[in-house]
């Protein structure tokens, strides 16, 4: 029963996705595919500086209703754009400078026409004002929705999750990845016997008089649209502080107050540590100004920009399982430290398209191992890494198609961090590789970017030729298979791979556990060894996640 329950787990993690949806392998794609994934130019010619979401939160029907007043800028001169809400969400009116002004909808996707033609360069704004039943999630946070449930007393216990199927199913927005806004006001409006969380820091309390609190919240910093939050229940909160690179970091923490007292020492144990290492592989964290929320959440887990939705019924481990199958993977939390990587790699660096999001689950992965290294030893942290693989399916590639909202397979999340350790073995020098990680987060800090972009970067910094590795491993399902002979003092030995001309260099072993550096091609090599090295003595170095293969 455990392997089963641990199978379940594994099959979970690793496809691990905001729509089930997205799960779905689509061969042909709709017309509303590509509203949702394509960069139009109706989407280009405006960029999103600031949003005021301002919605009350109707408990009895699961309902919102409110607005979002958009402020952008023109990239070129228009008079028609489109922005995004799901089209079971109505739209009451759209005002643009105090009058109302004609849109038209298709799917997801909504046509605002304006009186005149708005300049190139000029700063503008309109205000949506909406209502409906966003969708409620089946089975959160894999596909996205609005979430009701109750705490053990009784009392609401409310949020919403959205990756993949986009912010658009609960709010009106520019619902695509590339653009994310300089700054927002999150105004939730909810009983006012009730606690509200949302991303950035609280500005103030507003008492409606009409038994509701409208809570307003402001981020400073870029945001992207699926992180953007709330959280509503009955809370307990603390505050700490992380003394941190760029000096002190404010903590909060939120868990129901029915569950504080297993909540402050369980967050305690793993919550400073994971910030220490984190910003020694990856450079300072990105939303000091926003601070560092831990929420607990009635789902599982997701990365909210400085409000990490948290649901891991305060357990070690993946709710009490090791999805390594080392044991190194009990010793802290899973979500906790997962869903706090992705502060760095998913809300500090964005992939423009989803097709791309190995950038975010490959490192966020990675960065578990490397919090294993950081408090358990670098053998530890290969271990853990390596117990991942398990995990990896090999059937399709990691990288999606682009233009169409749909990500790759659930292996980026296990492959993709080992292709990054593999990288590393390549480096073969940790100081430069930790350089290149927190180059990463620098170069594209606050950005949206591309795996072309970073591979690149990461090409450039390493000084190594990586096209063919990034290739192999992102852009088709298998990974590198070494074939090997050996016959008679003679071993030979070429590459595997889909991609031509292939030629990763790998340590490998023959006798002992020493390892050399060998260059394979996918044209056969030969060299000479003792005659006394059989077949079944050779192997390749473990931290290369590469197949080894007897030749016939």
């Amino acid at each position: 029963m455990k392997k089963i329950i641990l199978s379940i787990l594994v099959l979970f993690l690793f496809s691990y996705s905001a729509s089930a949806q997205l799960m779905v392998n689509k061969k042909e794609y709709t017309r509303a595919d590509t509203l949702r994934g394509m960069l139009t130019p109706l989407r280009m010619c405006y960029d999103i500086n600031y949003y005021h979401l301002d919605v009350k939160i109707n408990m009895d029907d699961k309902s919102v209703s409110g607005s979002n007043e958009f402020k952008f800028t023109a990239t070129q001169d228009f008079n028609k754009l489109q922005f995004d809400l799901f089209a079971n969400l109505k739209i009451d009116k759209i005002i643009y400078k105090g009058t109302e002004v004609p849109y038209t909808r298709e799917f997801g996707a909504v046509y605002v026409t304006f009186p005149k033609t708005i300049k190139k360069g000029s700063k503008d704004s309109f205000t949506v004002w909406y209502n409906g039943n966003p969708p409620i999630a089946r089975n959160p946070p894999w596909d996205g929705g609005f979430i009701f449930k109750k705490d053990k007393s009784g009392n609401p216990f409310v949020s919403v999750a959205c990756q993949g199927l986009g912010a658009s199913v609960w709010w009106p927005n520019k619902d695509h990845q590339s653009d994310e806004v300089d700054s927002m006001l999150i105004s939730i409006t909810v009983p006012k016997d009730l606690d509200e969380v949302s991303n950035g820091r609280l500005r103030s309390v507003v008492d409606k008089g009409d038994g509701y609190k409208q809570h307003n919240w402001f981020i400073g910093n870029p945001i992207n649209n699926y992180t953007v939050s709330f959280y509503i229940g009955k809370y307990a909160h603390w505050t700490d502080t992380y003394k941190g690179e760029k000096g002190p970091l404010t903590l909060d923490f939120w868990s129901l107050k029915e569950d504080s007292a297993v909540a402050r020492p369980h967050w305690d144990a793993d919550v400073k540590p994971m910030l220490k290492s984190f910003e020694y592989w990856f450079g300072p964290y990105p939303w000091y100004k926003d601070g560092y929320k831990l929420v607990q959440a009635p789902h599982l887990g997701m990365e909210h920009q400085s409000a990490v939705a948290y649901g891991n019924q305060f357990k070690k481990g993946y709710l009490g399982g090791d999805m390594s199958g080392t044991g190194y993977g009990l010793k802290w939390d899973y979500i906790t430290v997962h869903e706090s990587g992705h502060e760095w790699f998913a809300n500090n660096v964005t992939t423009k398209d989803i097709a791309d999001m190995w950038v975010h689950e490959g490192f966020t992965t990675y960065s578990e191992a490397l919090f294993t290294e950081s408090t358990q030893g670098k053998p530890a942290g290969e271990a853990y890494l390596i117990g991942l693989r398990r995990g990896i399916s090999n059937r399709t590639p990691i990288i999606g198609p682009y233009n169409v909202n749909k990500e790759g397979s659930g292996d980026m999340y296990p492959k993709g961090a080992n292709m990054i350790h593999t990288i590393r073995q390549l480096v073969n020098d940790d100081e430069k590789f930790r350089s290149i990680l927190r180059g990463i987060n620098s170069t594209f800090y606050h950005k949206t970017t591309t795996s072309a972009e970073v591979e690149a970067y990461i090409a450039k910094q390493s000084g190594l030729k990586l096209d063919k590795v990034f290739d192999q491993y992102l852009r088709y399902s298998k990974i590198p298979v070494l074939e090997y002979k050996i016959n008679n003092g003679v071993l030979t030995y070429r590459w595997i791979t889909d991609v031509t001309g292939f030629d990763m260099p790998v340590k490998v072993s023959l006798t002992t556990e020493e390892y050399m550096l060998i260059k394979p091609t996918n044209e056969w090599k030969s060299s000479k060894i003792d005659k006394s090295v059989t077949m079944d003595n050779f192997k390749a170095e473990p931290n290369f996640y590469v197949r080894v293969k007897k030749g016939e």
